[in-house]
């Protein structure tokens, strides 16, 4: 069971976790007549940890049940049940009647059901997942191998309910600048005005606002960078609710330095050394197997000398990115793709160079498209706060793709914070903030470009002395030549690329998942396979290279 706060930007003490073990029932649509499981909300029935262990068909529903008293307060407040996702169509009922309806796997949404609670109260979930590509599907496959892997349905994040007054705050936008920040807030009805209280070394600095935004210089301003990732605590107090939230003085940008377009991180060049990363773990699937999970493996990485994970296809929790803030790592987040994928269009023929440049062809779905854009303005708003996030990666190899340069222009201004990599791979149009290349089966040349270049994918060397139903782009069996070869991959083609232009490089990956085993850890993180020593020295060189 997780028990970490699901939202650590946005606290009430009011938090009431409904994690653990639930009534669960599958069925062909039916209510169920009776509950004859037990699953361990929140992993997925497939998952080992769930206690259910059991493949969801398309045609089945999956049922799960809980009781859970009137929480305290109730009768003067309101009661707001929010889930962190469910995978993928989702309809709730409170004591019977029917509290809202959710679609879409991997974000979340929320239900006020004051008007519906009595002294006992019976939650019901009902979920279906036919992995209808209309909706974001990520990397799940009803047949997993290779890159493809083992589908999550049902509720795979946190359920809980918060006890908030008549008027609540409903979101904090926080956008940060090297000595100041802005924080504009959202009440559900007509602001009351707030006062917020930033912590600062020197003190705390109480500002009361009438406006819903305001921004506040930060004296003294300690920035967040991957080796000192300093955070500022701050509380904002609106009419009877009380919020605590934390934010982090950093920027992202482009420029040209030398001739040569750079990504900065806080006015100077970095160079964004990273990993693939696809969080998933043998016995939690979609989830690690506790709360110190997301901690673990952003520690394995920085112990390898990485300062940037890409999450790929895939919306985290948002205890994650809390990892990542309080830990010091970069993320590059993806949006989850939806539409059709064809092995032989979007992976096989551009892997060996046939990358045409046209996507006028690929996905032409108007309603598949509406639910991308929706999608993807819906994950900026979700993950806006967090200072780890450095750039969105929009469409990857073509997956789901459809006129990028619109889609740019209509994505870019709700985050201007931030670099947008508009096509990861290839199917280049226009419009993107970098040039972004992925290459496995040739060596890598830099191409001279008039925008800061990033080698988004690469490597993917395997470890293994099975290679019959493995996964990966290069194989040894001997740890010394495996060690040798990745560290030969760096020394050849991206330190001489980086004075020319390279700004970042994404190893591929962090863990073996299931049949691709090209993780630099096991599956279980119980071992590492590069050597991490070596591994720090080399990132030391890669950074003063570009420096």
């Amino acid at each position: 069971m997780l028990n970490a706060y699901p939202r650590p930007q946005m606290r009430r003490n009011s938090f009431i976790n409904l994690n653990g073990t639930w009534d669960f029932a599958v069925t062909n649509g039916d209510y169920p007549a009776s509950f004859p499981d037990r699953i361990n909300v929140p992993y997925p029935p497939e998952a080992p940890l769930s206690g259910v262990e059991r493949r969801i068909s398309p045609e089945e529903t999956m049922w799960y049940r809980r009781v859970f008293p009137m929480p305290a307060h109730a009768a003067q407040d309101r009661v707001i049940l929010h889930f962190g996702a469910v995978d993928q169509m989702a309809e709730v009922l409170v004591n019977g009647a029917l509290a809202g309806r959710h679609a879409g796997g991997y974000l979340p949404f929320s239900l006020d059901v004051t008007a519906l609670l009595q002294e006992e109260n019976e939650l019901v979930v009902n979920a279906v997942d036919t992995l209808d590509h209309t909706y974001p599907w990520g990397k799940q496959k009803q047949n997993p191998g290779g890159m493809w892997y083992t589908p999550f349905s049902g509720i795979w994040q946190s359920v809980w309910l918060e006890v908030v007054p008549e008027t609540y705050l409903t979101l904090l936008k926080i956008t940060p600048s090297l000595d100041a920040v802005t924080i504009a807030l959202e009440t559900n009805n007509p602001f009351p005005g707030a006062r917020i209280t930033v912590e600062t070394p020197a003190g705390p600095i109480p500002v009361d606002i009438s406006e819903q935004a305001v921004t506040i210089p930060i004296p003294d301003p300690i920035l967040w960078t991957p080796e000192s990732p300093h955070l500022y605590p701050f509380t904002v107090q609106c009419g009877k609710d009380t919020v605590r939230s934390y934010f982090a003085l950093r920027t992202v940008s482009a420029s040209v330095t030398d001739g040569i377009p750079r990504l900065l991180l806080n006015g100077k060049p970095c160079f964004f050394h990273g990993l693939l990363d696809q969080g998933y773990w043998p016995d939690g699937l979609c989830l690690p197997p506790d709360d110190s999970g997301y901690e673990r493996d952003v520690l394995a990485a920085k112990a390898q000398g990485f300062n940037m994970l890409r999450k790929h296809i895939r919306v985290e929790p948002l205890p994650f990115y809390a990892a990542c803030d309080r830990l010091g790592m970069l993320v590059l987040q993806d949006f989850v793709n939806n539409g059709d994928y064809h092995f032989l269009r979007d992976s096989a023929l551009p892997a060996i160079g046939m990358k045409r440049r046209s996507d006028k062809h690929l996905n032409r779905d108007p309603a598949t498209r509406k639910v991308f854009l929706d999608t993807a303005k819906a994950t900026i708003a979700h993950l806006f706060d967090a200072p780890c996030i450095v750039g969105w990666t929009v469409f990857n190899e073509g997956w789901g793709q459809f006129t990028a340069d619109t889609v740019y222009r209509t994505l870019k201004p709700l985050d201007p914070t931030r670099f947008f990599d508009t096509t990861s791979g290839w199917f280049r149009q226009t419009e993107s903030d970098v040039r972004s290349e992925h290459v496995y089966f040739r060596p890598f040349r830099l191409r001279k470009a008039d925008k800061p270049c990033l080698l988004s994918e690469f490597g993917g060397y395997v470890l293994t002395e099975q290679t019959k139903k493995k996964y990966g782009y290069r194989f040894f069996t001997d740890r010394s030549a495996y060690r040798n070869a990745v560290i030969a991959l760096y020394r050849n083609e991206i330190l001489p690329a980086i004075p020319k232009g390279l700004c970042g490089a994404i190893y591929t990956q962090l863990t073996d998942v299931e049949n691709e085993v090209n993780g630099i850890l096991t599956a279980d993180r119980s071992e590492a396979k590069t050597d991490a020593e070596a591994m720090r020295a080399l990132a030391e060189e890669l950074q003063n290279a570009i420096r």
